[in-house]
């Protein structure tokens, strides 16, 4: 199954921190199609936090995404995340932003990522490797959602 996953760093070495959940998304057999450039974004929810590096990656895996889910937080918890404030600063966060055209609405799990067409952290990275993809609830392209977005959050590519 194919997903499209979106990292995000705003502690420590950020462009570090999302490669290495990378790397440990690979050694679990994770097969990495697509990622895009790095983004530095402004802070959403929680403005008064260090700014974030942003990446979208496109992946293949057997996992079904429950079991998907998990490997994730497995990750995140081995690059040391911790909750101390919700939406606050983060040394990672991986979020399962679509599973091909699955929907899944479960307490633990939601497939697509509610609010990722209403985020230009989320949308322009996966716009530049896959813009044709259709959202499968709202039924547009992700170039589409990213024209519409009122997002006024700054995202800056991070020439590398």
């Amino acid at each position: 199954m194919r997903y499209f996953l979106s990292l995000g760093s705003n502690l420590g070495d950020r462009a570090k921190n999302l490669a290495k959940a990378i790397s440990l998304l690979e050694k679990q057999g994770v097969k990495v199609m697509q990622a895009s450039s790095l983004y530095e974004t402004e802070p959403v929810d929680f403005p008064d936090q260090p700014w974030f590096f942003n990446q979208v990656i496109e992946v293949e895996t057997d996992r079904k995404p429950s079991d998907f889910l998990n490997l994730v937080k497995k990750a995140e918890s081995k690059i040391g995340r911790k909750t101390l404030k919700t939406k606050g600063p983060r040394i990672i966060d991986i979020d399962i932003l679509l599973a091909e055209q699955v929907v899944i609405q479960k307490d633990e799990l939601v497939i697509p990522h509610p609010r990722m067409e209403t985020r230009n952290f989320v949308l322009v990275p996966l716009k530049e490797i896959s813009p044709e993809t259709i959202h499968p609830i709202l039924k547009v392209k992700i170039e589409d959602l990213w024209k519409r977005s009122r997002d006024k959050a700054a995202v800056r590519k991070i020439d590398q």
